[in-house]
């Protein structure tokens, strides 16, 4: 999401195509607040959350479902400005549990510098932490920064890039020992060897960057989640989780592994017909096939029939042979697709919403928006667009005294959905010690 334009400040008009299974969850979903809430509390004490947090979500109208779940958030900047106060008291909350006589944070940032975008969102991530009270160095990654560097910002911040300095077990940079080290960088390229083994705490912890994680083993713990809530409120876990199968020897160069990919696909697009006929849905399924490592919305694809994965031309071959920073996919999810039938604008365009959480609060959100993309379609590409979320008053704030479909219910249950993810993301966490 790094290539984003710069949030803007106005809120969107939303236009969601209804359906009744939507509504129905929007209903079971307020009356059930108090349960619900109580129920979150209870999860986030026994396992406690991520520093933060990103999840997509797509609303079918029949189904409100995360695809994605980032742990090393890039799109602060697309927050917009009423979202502060929100981030600022989250963020106080999530550094007294992480580091509670902490006064410095060392932010490691992705060596992008030549993308302004991302390098918006650090700025932004910045000021939400010197608004919490701390003292922010950014530590550069990049190999040859021998001293420090100051990148000039479209929106007039200034970014002071320096080289990580260690001394023993420790890390900072010049004049500057941080209490502890703020990863905003996924880590695709791999484990940094100079934050290796270092004393102060380093979150969110390395194990969850992509040289170690799989999309796989997040939905296998949220596949849980979804059924643990669902046994709660009385809610067919399906319309909150997407199906999913894992392909973990795939060379789409070479050409190896389409027995798996074929073989899985069928499955899933066997069980999603199913779900299809017992509530009515008339529409197509089809599946997303994409890198088990992030993929920074590269090595994506849709099948809707085992064919689909047998005749990939050359082209589609080496488009899905690589993920972010030239990464070999060797590994894939395959997960049911959930059509987005939310749109924004006029004319329409479609969209998804993202939603963003510090700690366990949900601090605010954007629609993803594509105007070349349709509803069964991966928005993660060149030519999105951002648009924020009127979430400040109502995202954790639902009125019952509106129809579920208001905008307060509506950002609810997105906040619901996504908290879901986030505690997944946390039992993730506990499982990597």
């Amino acid at each position: 999401m790094n290539n984003a334009s710069p949030a803007l400040s106005t809120v969107p008009h939303l236009t969601t195509a209804l359906t009744g299974p939507l509504l129905r969850l929007e209903t079971q979903l307020l009356q059930a607040q108090v349960a619900i809430e109580a129920w979150f509390r209870e999860q986030f004490r026994a396992t406690p959350a991520p520093i933060y947090c990103s999840v997509d979500l797509r609303n079918a109208g029949f189904k409100l479902a995360p695809v994605d779940t980032n742990l090393f958030p890039a799109g602060f900047n697309n927050l917009g400005e009423r979202f502060l106060p929100l981030c600022v008291q989250a963020m106080q909350t999530a550094i007294e549990r992480v580091c509670p006589r902490s006064c410095g944070v060392l932010l490691v940032p992705e060596s992008h510098t030549r993308n302004l975008f991302y390098l918006e969102n650090v700025a932004v991530l910045r000021r939400i932490l010197e608004s919490a009270g701390y003292e922010v160095r950014i530590g550069s990654l990049l190999p040859d920064l021998a001293e420090p560097q100051t990148v000039s910002l479209p929106s007039g911040a200034r970014l002071r890039l320096e080289p990580i300095e260690r001394q023993g077990d420790r890390v900072g940079v010049a004049g500057f020992n941080p209490c502890f080290v703020l990863l905003n960088n996924d880590l695709s390229g791999g484990r940094p060897a100079i934050l290796e083994g270092i004393s102060q705490p380093v979150v969110p912890p390395m194990a969850l960057g992509w040289t170690q994680r799989r999309k796989s083993e997040h939905f296998r713990h949220y596949h849980d989640v979804a059924r643990e809530f669902g046994a709660r409120i009385d809610l067919d876990p399906w319309f909150i989780d997407p199906y999913f199968r894992q392909c973990g020897e795939v060379d789409f160069m070479a050409g190896t592994g389409e027995d798996c990919l074929a073989g899985n696909l069928d499955v899933l697009l066997t069980s999603i017909r199913r779900k299809y006929d017992e509530y009515g849905i008339d529409r197509e399924p089809f599946v997303i096939i994409k890198a088990d490592a992030g993929s920074y919305g590269m090595g994506v694809m849709t099948a809707r029939s085992v064919d689909d994965v047998r005749d990939l031309n050359r082209k589609e071959r080496k488009r899905m042979a690589a993920s972010k920073e030239g990464q070999a996919v060797r590994q894939v999810i395959m997960q049911e697709g959930v059509y987005t039938f939310e749109t924004v604008g006029d004319p329409p365009a479609v969209a998804e919403p993202v939603v963003y959480m510090i700690d366990q609060h949900v601090v605010g959100g954007f629609y993803r928006v594509h105007t070349g993309r349709g509803a069964d379609e991966n928005l993660n590409a060149p030519g999105m667009h951002f648009e924020p979320l009127a979430f400040v008053e109502p995202c954790n704030t639902p009125d019952c005294g509106q129809a579920p479909d208001a905008a307060p219910n509506r950002f609810y249950a997105y906040g619901v959905v996504a908290r879901l993810a986030l505690l997944a993301a946390a039992r993730e966490m506990a499982a990597h010690g």
